[in-house]
């Protein structure tokens, strides 16, 4: 984690992070539901400077067969980001980051989709990085959550994440970037709004208790922005803009 010199020019004496933004203030974000003309479902968003796309196909038959679970379907989510998606060129074959991630956001979405309805079959999440700003597994599970709804999916409920942090003994919401590295900690939450419920939560760094529950808070009242942004895709897409 940055020293004390780094903390300093992340939070200025009014409380304005290094982008401009207040201490509860998100990035822009911006959600497109659909757009891929051969996926089942589909997203595009843009959450600061990330921009990420997202396809989902299925419910599908498993293969190779012994795969499949007669009881319930199965999730399959793939997080890859592209070679240009950040300033050094990344390798082009899957890093353990990403498989972790894959897997991370396969567990956070499975609470949500209703994977009994659809036995011996599997849905696949591609998740591509076009463009990578700190918080991308945040935004690749907002975005793939309206990929899954756009397909028609059975769900409990939409997934909305964002990230929590600590920067300069202060929390704050959405860490971007530069935060994230130089900042005292990270939490990427994700959250069900409807039922309530916390799919995902990690910390990357050192809370007090306090801390600590301010943090998902923060989180929690995060996600229900990004939740409202995530249904607006969805009614824009099907109902028209500013349809209700």
């Amino acid at each position: 984690m940055g020293g004390r010199d780094a903390t300093m020019v992340l939070l200025d004496e009014n409380g304005i992070r290094c982008d401009g933004r207040k201490i509860d203030e998100p990035r822009r974000i911006m959600i497109k539901a659909g757009g891929l003309k051969n996926a089942d479902g589909s997203a595009y968003i843009e959450f600061g400077n990330n921009k990420i796309l997202v396809g989902v196909f299925g419910p599908r038959d498993v293969h190779p067969k012994h795969m499949s679970n007669t009881d319930t379907g199965i999730l399959r989510v793939r997080y890859h980001m592209e070679p240009f998606s950040v300033d050094e060129r990344k390798r082009p074959a899957p890093s353990r980051r990403e498989i972790e991630i894959s897997k991370v956001i396969k567990e956070a979405l499975e609470p949500a989709v209703m994977l009994e309805k659809f036995p011996r079959t599997a849905v696949d999440v591609f998740i591509e990085v076009l463009q990578a700003d700190g918080g991308t597994r945040c935004a690749a599970l907002t975005a793939a959550s309206v990929a899954l709804a756009d397909a028609g999916i059975p769900m409990r409920d939409m997934v909305a994440a964002i990230a929590a942090g600590k920067v300069a003994d202060t929390i704050i919401l959405d860490v971007n970037n530069e935060e994230d590295q130089a900042g005292q900690a990270d939490m990427p939450v994700g959250y069900m709004p409807s039922l309530e419920k916390i799919t995902l939560l990690q910390l990357d760094g050192v809370l007090t208790p306090e801390e600590y529950k301010k943090c998902v808070d923060v989180g929690v009242q995060g996600c229900k922005v990004v939740y409202e942004l995530q249904k607006k895709a969805l009614t824009d897409k099907y109902f028209g803009k500013g349809g209700d």
